[in-house]
C-alpha cells in the first residue's frame, strides 16, 4: 500500500476525475467509508450522540456525508459547522433530514458548542485535511481546545479524525499546539506520510485506511510504501515438502563478546526461528561453551582471542575461509568496541569477495570510524542502526534524523548503495533504488535490550532463504514487529523480552499464512 504527500494525493484526485471519478463521487465513497469504520468501533450506532467538527473544504464535506449515515444508521447526530459552507448539496441533505446542526456565526461565545460537547460520546475532527498548513487560529483553534479539555476531563470521550487530525502536516508529521490526540483515525485512500512520523505519530491513535474507490495503479509513481500481511504472504519463502536444512540457506554469525554474550544467542535464535537450514556462530574460543549449553541447534567456528571473550584481529583470515559455505554473514551485535575487535571488523568487511551481509550495533560503529566506508563496503549489505548508530554513520544529530527519518534513510540508501533498516517506531526500510517501505506498528515493548539482535537474525535468515535484500529486510522487520504485537496482546507491553520473541517468529508466520 503506497504512503502519499499531500500534492501527490492532489494529483491522483486529479486523475480521478480525468478518468471519469469527479470530487463529489470520491467525497460520498469517504463519508461512506468513514461512517462504515466510525460503527464498526463502535460497535453500535444507535442512540450513540456523535459531534461532528466540520470544516470549510473536503474535509468538511467527508464529515458531512459520514453524519448523514450515521444518522440513517440509528446514530445521535450533532453538527458544528466551523465555516459557513454556501451551496452544499451535502448540507441539504443534512437540512433535508432534520439533523441538528449549527454554525459558528450562531454561536459567538461557544455556549451552544459547549452544551452539544458535554452530552457527546464521540467526537470527529472533520475539519482539515491535508490543504491546511498554516497554524490553527481563531474559533477552530478555540473549539479544538475545548475539545482537548474535555476529552482529558470526561471519562467516556473519544476523538476520530477524518483523513488526519486537524493542525498534523500531512508531509512530515509536525503539529499544530491545538492538534487533538485522536483515538483513532480514518486516513482515506493512501496513508500519509506525516502519520508515520513524529510528533504527528503520536496524535494520530489507531489507524485505519479507507478505500474510497480511487485505482491503485494511479499511486504506481509513488516510491513509498506502507508494509501490509497481504504484501508479506506473497513474499514469504517457499517450504517444499521435498526440502533438506540446505534449501533454506546457510547464515554465518559473527557476534559477542565477554560483555555481550546474550546478543550471540538472540541473533542466531532470530535466524533460526525466521526458517533458514543452518546457523553457525562465529565467536571468541572461551565463550563457545557457553553457548554451546544454550545454543543447541547452532553449529560453531571457535575463533581465537586477543583477551578472555574478545575475538583477536587475526580471526579474520578464519572468516574468510569459511564465506563460500554461506548466503549470508551476519556481523556486529555484541562484538565490542575494543580495539583488536574493530580490526578485525575491518579485516572482515572489506575483503573484495564477500557474500550478502547484514550489519548491526557494533559493525556499524566500526563503519561509522572508517572514512568513506560506503565506498570501500560491498553493495550488497543491509545496515540495521537505530537512529545513534544512524547518527554516526551519517554525522547527522539524531534529533535531525528523527525529524525526517524516511526522507534521510532515503537519501543515504541512495548516497551509500545500501539497503537500510532505521529502527524504531514505525521502522523505516530504503533500498538504493531510492524505493522505501515503512513497518505500520509503534510497540512500546520492543525498547528494551536485544530485541535488535532478534531483527537482525531475522533478516539474515531471510536474506539465506532466497529473499532479495530489500524484500528480507521489510519482511524481517514486519514479521519481527507482528511478534512483538502478539507478545503485546498476551502480556502487554511492559517486561516484554528479546527472547519473548523467538517462539512468536513462527507463530506469526503461521498465522499470516493461515488468513490467507
Amino acid at each position: 500500500m503506497k504512503i502519499v504527500i499531500s500534492e501527490q494525493m492532489r494529483q491522483i484526485e486529479q486523475e480521478c476525475a480525468r478518468t471519469g471519478l469527479p470530487t463529489s463521487e470520491l467525497m460520498e465513497n469517504a463519508g461512506k467509508a468513514v461512517a462504515e469504520e466510525i460503527g464498526r468501533i463502535l460497535g453500535t450506532t444507535d442512540r450513540q450522540h456523535i459531534l461532528f467538527l466540520i470544516g470549510p473544504g473536503n474535509n468538511g464535506g467527508d464529515g458531512l456525508v459520514a453524519a448523514r449515515h450515521l444518522h440513517d444508521w440509528g446514530a445521535k447526530i450533532s453538527i458544528y459547522l466551523c465555516h459557513q459552507r454556501k451551496e452544499d448539496l451535502n448540507l441539504e441533505s443534512i437540512r433535508q433530514r432534520d439533523i441538528n446542526y449549527l454554525e459558528t456565526a450562531q454561536d459567538e461565545e461557544l455556549v451552544k458548542f459547549d452544551e452539544l460537547l458535554s452530552s457527546a460520546n464521540y467526537v470527529i475532527d472533520a475539519l482539515f485535511g491535508t490543504g491546511k498548513v498554516r497554524p490553527l487560529q481563531g474559533t477552530p483553534r478555540e473549539i479544538l481546545d475545548r475539545v482537548a479539555r474535555a476529552r482529558n476531563n470526561t471519562v467516556g470521550l473519544r476523538v476520530m479524525a477524518v483523513d488526519l487530525p486537524s493542525g498534523l502536516n500531512a508531509d512530515n508529521g509536525a503539529v499544530d499546539p491545538a492538534c487533538l490526540h485522536a483515538d483513532h483515525t480514518i486516513t482515506l485512500g493512501f496513508p500519509k506520510l506525516g502519520l508515520f512520523n513524529f510528533p504527528g505519530a503520536e496524535r494520530v491513535g489507531t489507524l485505519t485506511v479507507a478505500d474510497i474507490g480511487i485505482p491503485s495503479h494511479l499511486a504506481d509513481p509513488v516510491t513509498t510504501e506502507l508494509i501490509t500481511d497481504e504484501w508479506a504472504r506473497i513474499v514469504l519463502p517457499e517450504r517444499p515438502f521435498n526440502a533438506n536444512k540446505g534449501s533454506f540457506g546457510r547464515v554465518l554469525v559473527a557476534a559477542g563478546s565477554i560483555n555481550y554474550i546474550g546478543a550471540a544467542y538472540l541473533a542466531c535464535s532470530g535466524a533460526i526461528r525466521i526458517g533458514a537450514g543452518l546457523v553457525t556462530l562465529a565467536i571468541a574460543t572461551g565463550l563457545q561453551p557457553i553457548l554451546a549449553a544454550k545454543l543447541t541447534e547452532t553449529t560453531y567456528l571457535p575463533l581465537p582471542e586477543s583477551q578472555p571473550g574478545i575475538i583477536a584481529p587475526h580471526a579474520a583470515e578464519i572468516i574468510g575461509q569459511q564465506l563460500n559455505d554461506y548466503q549470508v554473514l551476519l556481523m556486529g551485535c555484541g562484538l565490542g568496541q575494543i580495539t583488536s575487535t574493530t580490526q578485525f571488523v575491518r579485516s572482515v568487511l572489506l575483503r573484495k569477495k564477500i557474500p550478502a551481509l547484514v550489519l548491526d550495533a557494533d559493525a556499524l560503529n566500526t563503519l561509522a570510524t572508517i572514512p568513506n566506508w560506503w565506498q570501500r563496503l560491498p553493495d550488497n549489505a543491509i545496515l540495521t542502526p537505530h537512529p545513534g548508530e544512524m547518527a554516526r554513520l551519517s554525522g547527522l544529530s539524531i534529533e535531525g534524523i528523527q525529524s525526517n527519518r524516511i526522507g534521510i534513510a532515503r537519501k543515504f540508501a541512495i548516497e551509500w548503495r545500501k539497503n537500510i533498516v532505521l529502527k524504531g517506531a514505525y521502522t523505516v526500510i530504503a533500498a538504493p533504488n531510492g524505493h522505501s517501505r515503512v513497518s505500520p506498528i509503534a510497540n512500546p515493548g520492543l525498547a528494551s535490550a536485544g530485541t535488535g539482535d532478534v531483527l537482525t537474525g531475522a533478516i539474515a535468515g531471510l536474506v539465506a532463504q532466497g529473499l532479495p535484500l530489500f524484500d528480507a529486510a521489510a519482511l524481517g522487520v514486519h514479521l519481527h514487529g507482528k511478534a512483538g504485537e502478539m507478545v503485546k496482546d498476551t502480556i502487554g507491553n511492559t517486561g516484554m523480552i528479546a527472547t519473548d520473541l523467538l517462539p512468536a517468529l513462527p507463530m506469526t508466520i503461521k498465522k499470516l499464512k493461515e488468513s490467507a
